[in-house]
């Protein structure tokens, strides 16, 4: 059987001589000496578990420990000397970014299965990273399997094979410009040009000039011709985004270009054929809107040709698990070193949060979570959404065991007057995985 790798940062080589005298059968150390080494060995060949000795005649230099325990896929377990085991400045670092730690003398039982704990954890989050994850877990370059989103693909399916207007509905954030790109890119226009333009993001004035477009010397700054969005995606595919924000006014130059297929230029008498697809998005509900008489009904119909409605988050909610894992995926670049993915609680709070910015708002929140985040696993906290309530009296499992564990370690610490290791020792559990259940259950000592 082929002997486990790690990797051994030793400054003295002491730890390196204990090892050898435990006679580790099913184990094999690189001692290494420096930082800058250990970096260009963990680059070529990263092992998966890693051992860094502490020594108070040399210490590390501790910026640049916490940057390499922190940077790669390495449970690392930390070695201290007997005068190390109280030195508060040692403390943090290990709790956050230690598996575990050993003191001097080693027992070789005790490391024995700290190293194969750790290096089946490591193992585990190695196949999760190794997954050939391919985040096209639905279709047309959009993600999602919920029967909303098979809904939504089987009528895109419908509307790429036609040349037509299409008004697509939807909640602010929910993906609609994605939808007008996906079909522009899926039909006979791919190849030309895909033109946005957001109606509520400009100044009334300018709206006419960037649509259509103006000559030189039209008004006082018009000093040269220039091409409005209209002109622009010709051939292509124009996609008008909160088309509702459109002033009636210009509601109707838009009606005589659709019904048209030309368009005059701001100081301009000439007219210009273009030939182009309109694909339009609104959040507000034009059929209201036209009732109100806020938006031309002749408008509404010519642009209504055929319709998509982009369902909200938190009706796709069996969706988000795997939305939130390909925005962590496509961002891995901003994550915190240590970030690992989410956890049980987090991804429970996700499902249960409304979203009322949709998956504009869970971009942002995941984003914010992966640099952020101080711990391995992104929780409900660093998502800033509340974690999900538990109806009284209908405890989930993860609640009914950390009550019972935390009856036991309370009343152990009692027992023991407060003792972490003879704790530990008595529950059968490293003084690493004790502090952090303290931490996590919130006992006060």
């Amino acid at each position: 059987m082929a002997k486990r790798k790690g990797l051994l940062l030793d400054q003295t080589g002491d730890v390196g001589k204990a090892l050898k005298a435990l006679d580790l059968s099913d184990w094999e150390f690189q001692a290494i000496r420096t930082i800058d080494e250990a970096r260009k060995t963990l680059a070529a060949d990263s092992p998966l578990v890693g051992l860094v000795a502490f020594d108070s005649a040399h210490p590390w230099p501790a910026r640049e420990m916490e940057s390499l325990v922190s940077s790669y896929d390495v449970e690392w377990i930390a070695v201290l000397g007997a005068d190390l085991l109280r030195n508060q400045s040692h403390g943090p670092m290990i709790l956050r970014s230690f598996h575990d730690f050993h003191t001097l003398p080693l027992d070789r039982q005790r490391l024995d299965v700290t190293l194969g704990h750790a290096y089946g954890k490591a193992a585990i989050f190695k196949a999760l990273d190794d997954k050939s994850v391919t985040h096209d877990e639905g279709r047309f370059g959009m993600t999602g399997q919920d029967p909303k989103m098979a809904e939504l693909y089987r009528q895109i399916e419908k509307i790429v094979t036609v040349d037509a207007p299409v008004l697509i509905g939807g909640e602010s954030g929910t993906g609609k410009e994605l939808v007008a790109a996906a079909i522009h890119r899926h039909s006979e226009r791919a190849k030309r040009p895909f033109v946005t333009m957001n109606c509520g993001a400009i100044p009334p004035n300018l709206i006419q000039s960037e649509l259509f477009g103006y000559e030189r010397g039209a008004f006082t700054g018009a000093n040269q011709r220039k091409i409005g969005n209209i002109e622009a995606a010709n051939e292509g595919v124009l996609f008008l985004d909160e088309i509702g924000d459109l002033p009636l006014d210009l509601q109707a130059n838009l009606l005589r270009f659709l019904q048209e297929k030309t368009i005059v230029r701001v100081g301009s008498t000439e007219r210009v054929r273009v030939n182009v697809r309109v694909i339009a998005a609104t959040h507000v509900d034009l059929a209201r809107a036209v009732e109100a008489a806020q938006f031309r009904e002749d408008l509404y119909y010519r642009l209504n040709v055929l319709h998509l409605k982009v369902p909200p988050l938190r009706d796709r909610a069996s969706d988000i698990p795997l939305l939130a894992d390909h925005i962590f995926h496509e961002r891995q670049h901003q994550k915190s070193p240590q970030v690992r993915g989410f956890s049980s609680e987090a991804l429970h709070a996700m499902r249960e949060y409304t979203w009322p910015g949709n998956v504009r708002e869970l971009i942002n929140r995941v984003q914010y979570a992966m640099i952020m985040t101080e711990h391995k696993l992104i929780g409900a906290a660093d998502l800033g959404i509340p974690a999900p309530e538990v109806a009284a009296g209908n405890p989930t499992l993860d609640e009914a065991r950390a009550t019972v564990e935390k009856e036991i370690i309370v009343r152990n610490m009692h027992k023991y007057q407060n003792n972490v290791s003879e704790v530990a020792r008595q529950l059968g559990i490293s003084r690493v995985t004790l502090y952090r259940m303290i931490d996590r259950l919130k006992i006060d000592l």
